[in-house]
């Protein structure tokens, strides 16, 4: 265990769980890990695009640095955080998903070398094809890529100067966003020591979060953090009629699909007036941009679907509640329903209301993985997820 000033607690009537440091270097996958794998291997394994790529691009400001370093700062980066290196397969024996932290090797990740990226659509290509390229081997624990880029012909030394590129990409099933700011922080220390192969049991690493998040969930204590999580995600969606949850995407039942990972976007801008107005009205009835934004939403949705007073979209939460989690890499983010019945003689101050309530007991029950929350209504088999989708 490691110090008990940084260790994580969580206290129940019988047993305090603890997030300690194991040495384990194989465990039953994390939920969020799970989801991952279940989700891209059952429905984009035949796609020619990678969904699940995260970004995160650098340029150099000022000054250079050798190429060599930079790999080397890489390679201690993946020594250190071990979900870096982190194989998930299914174990047909225990018929489950599972986490093996693999030895480093130079296999263990990819690492590019290129120049000449000189207009900005050499670049906006590069970064596209970075975004959706099938780079990773997960059932290997090859999940982490980095690609240095001369944005010059004429440099031929192996400096990176000012205005070239370092591009990490990292598979989602080791990686979310709140776990950029850890990542940069990592990569920075490991650049300026220049000790290049340090201990990794010196920190809690993400398998120990999964053992940690196994233990909560086993604790059978009636009034423990999971098992009133349970009983408030019952409660919130008992009587739901799944079968509407895919209500505005057209022929969904059809089963001979496939997803092909192509998508379409679209963006508008919201007028600054209308921002400023929502900003007041949230500051003066002490509601959050959330929950407003959230409840906008909902009047838009009881519109498009003809009136239809029992709403259900997906949401997600870092669900990163210790100090302890907050500083690790890895993917922790989890999904939330947030269900909502609308009377329509209500006012729509009334709803905001109503959603600022849903969304604070929601958060407080948000470690529940999104697979026990659909266990409990009987649905897992389906993997339903709502066909509407809310980020803030």
């Amino acid at each position: 265990m490691f110090r008990k000033k940084n260790s994580t607690a969580v206290t129940t009537g019988h047993k305090a769980h603890r997030l300690i440091i194991s040495d384990r270097t194989e465990a039953v996958a994390s939920y969020a890990q799970q989801r991952i794998y279940m989700h891209e291997n059952l429905h984009f394994s035949g796609s020619d695009f990678s969904i699940y790529n995260s970004l995160i691009p650098l340029q150099m400001k000022r000054g250079s640095v050798s190429i060599e370093h930079i790999r080397l700062s890489l390679i201690s980066l993946i020594q250190q955080h071990t979900i870096l290196r982190t194989a998930i397969r299914f174990n047909p024996v225990n018929n489950q998903i599972e986490q093996y932290i693999q030895p480093l090797t130079d296999e263990i990740y990819s690492f590019e070398h290129s120049r000449g990226v000189s207009t900005s659509e050499q670049l906006d290509r590069l970064l596209t094809n970075e975004t959706i390229g099938k780079y990773f081997d997960v059932e290997n624990g090859k999940v982490l890529r980095c690609h240095v880029v001369q944005r010059s012909f004429e440099n031929h030394d192996d400096l990176l100067h000012e205005g070239d590129l370092i591009i990490f990409v990292i598979h989602h099933i080791a990686f979310d966003l709140s776990s950029s700011k850890p990542f940069l922080k990592a990569f920075e220390r490991a650049c300026w020591t220049k000790e290049y192969q340090q201990s990794v049991l010196t920190i809690p690493q993400y398998i120990d979060f999964a053992l940690y998040e196994q233990a909560l969930l086993a604790d059978t204590n009636a009034e423990s953090k999971m098992n009133k999580a349970r009983r408030f995600w019952a409660n919130l969606m008992h009587g739901y009629n799944w079968d509407k949850i895919r209500y505005l995407v057209p022929n969904e039942d059809q089963t001979d699909r496939l997803h092909s990972g192509r998508g379409y976007t679209t963006a508008f801008i919201i007028n600054q007036d209308v921002v400023d107005a929502m900003m007041l009205f949230a500051a003066t009835n002490s509601v959050t941009m959330f929950s407003l934004s959230l409840a906008c939403y909902y009047a838009f949705l009881f519109k498009l679907t003809n009136h239809n007073d029992d709403l259900c979209v997906v949401s997600s939460a870092a669900n990163r509640p210790e100090k302890e989690l907050q500083d690790m890499i890895g993917i922790f983010v989890n999904l939330l329903l947030y269900r909502i019945k609308i009377d329509p003689t209500d006012t729509f101050k009334h709803l905001v209301q109503q959603v600022q309530q849903l969304s604070n007991e929601i958060l407080i029950h948000s470690s529940l993985p999104y697979q026990q929350i659909i266990d409990f209504q009987g649905k897992r088999e389906h993997n339903v997820l709502p066909s509407t989708f809310f980020q803030y």
